[in-house]
């Protein structure tokens, strides 16, 4: 039976860029967005935790963020992985409510922003070239096993590239456009 799945492939470079969109989604631009909390992970009950899984975020006015944490003794815990973060939030602790205070964007917090979004895209760019490896490389087992042709493997590889290139040109597609919105082109 045949190694190479196309389907595959493009179920895993959507994945990538989906991906990308989460990431890309977290960096603000000077308004308060729950997702800018998503990359946040916690070390609670000695395990790393998506900040939504022990605490509720809300925005409740345009510059503040509201993190409710469910347990007291995740307190500690929560506002440190906040601070540790990268994301230049300073949380202000009201027992078991931490509040976001969103600053406003400084030209070196934008640049930075920037740098960040770009290696972002660069993660997503090499998962896709990953996927792209494996499929020529199945692509060459199913030839060495007599399933297809040395013609239709070639036929296939130039498909996978394609595919390859789209995906690519789209992350970069996502990424000059989340630039320009962090950078207030």
């Amino acid at each position: 039976m045949a190694v190479y799945d196309k389907s595959d492939l493009e179920r895993r470079m959507a994945g990538a860029i989906e991906a990308l969109r989460g990431d890309l989604s977290g960096l603000r631009t000077g308004r308060a967005n729950v997702q800018l909390l998503d990359p946040v992970m916690v070390t609670v009950y000695g395990s790393p935790m998506p900040l939504n899984q022990v605490a509720t975020v809300a925005a409740p006015e345009p510059r503040m963020l509201s993190v409710q944490v469910w347990d007291k003794t995740n307190v500690g815990p929560v506002d440190k992985a906040i601070r540790s973060a990268g994301l230049g939030l300073n949380p202000i602790t009201d027992g078991q409510t931490l509040r976001l205070p969103i600053p406003d964007l400084t030209e070196d917090r934008r640049k930075e922003l920037a740098k960040l979004a770009g290696k972002y895209a660069e993660g997503a760019r090499v998962a896709v070239r990953n996927v792209r490896r494996d499929g020529m490389d199945n692509l060459k087992t199913d030839e060495k096993k007599g399933e297809i042709s040395e013609d239709e493997r070639k036929r296939k590889e130039a498909e996978v590239q394609k595919l390859t290139d789209a995906t690519i040109a789209d992350i970069d597609t996502l990424t000059q456009s989340k630039e320009k919105e962090i950078l207030g082109q």
